[in-house]
């Protein structure tokens, strides 16, 4: 188990691990959007974000830019010296250095962004060969700002008043009391008796 162990090891050994981070940043930097598999993906992001992070506080603290710029240096290795475009066309071309535009470019773009300068998107085209998940590893726009799904809110479970409640009891109560009670206008008759319909009965003559 790797408890404890931060990192991704990608089936190589440190040199060959730092070499492909190195290799995926200058593309990234160069292009800014490069297609790899999901893993590398994962693995390379902290790598890059370290190295734009850099460049904006040199942004933000000119006094500090050159420090920026030598743990940079140190970090991409000599890859960074080399020119953001070579073409044989000259108007298609861009010679600035991959640290130059790192410095001039991104840095500068991302100084109101405390982190999470990079995005993953996932494709559902698998690597030919061996089929592994691919993604894409992007840089974001001028002024881009990360959407989330929003999950939607469950409705509040409605809660009934205590007076609502008292008062349904005590028309439940009035009901009740009301059955078997005699109409307005009517008398209640002896038990056993029925009383005679009005207006129907026949009077007869005592004898």
């Amino acid at each position: 188990m790797r408890h404890r162990r931060a990192g991704y090891k990608l089936n190589r050994n440190a040199t060959h691990r730092l070499a492909l981070y190195r290799n995926l940043a200058m593309a990234l930097f160069r292009h800014e959007r490069i297609i790899t598999t999901v893993e590398k993906a994962k693995a390379v992001r902290p790598f890059v974000e370290k190295l734009i992070t850099l460049a904006r506080k040199a942004t933000l603290e000119p006094e500090k830019a050159l420090h920026a710029r030598r743990l940079v240096v140190s970090r991409l290795g000599t890859p960074g010296n080399a020119e953001v475009k070579p073409a044989l066309e000259e108007a298609e071309a861009d010679h600035r250095k991959v640290l130059v535009k790192l410095f001039t470019e991104i840095g500068p773009r991302f100084k109101d962004r405390p982190g999470g300068y990079t995005r993953i998107i996932k494709r559902h085209e698998r690597r030919l060969g061996d089929g592994g998940k691919t993604a894409y590893l992007e840089l974001l726009k001028e002024g881009e700002i990360k959407h989330r799904a929003i999950p939607a809110e469950t409705p509040a479970p409605k809660v009934e008043d205590e007076t609502s409640e008292q008062t349904e009891q005590q028309a439940e109560g009035q009901d009740e009391s009301q059955i078997g009670q005699p109409a307005e206008g009517q008398t209640e008759s002896p038990a056993g008796e029925t009383p005679a319909p009005e207006g129907n009965a026949e009077t007869h003559p005592k004898t």
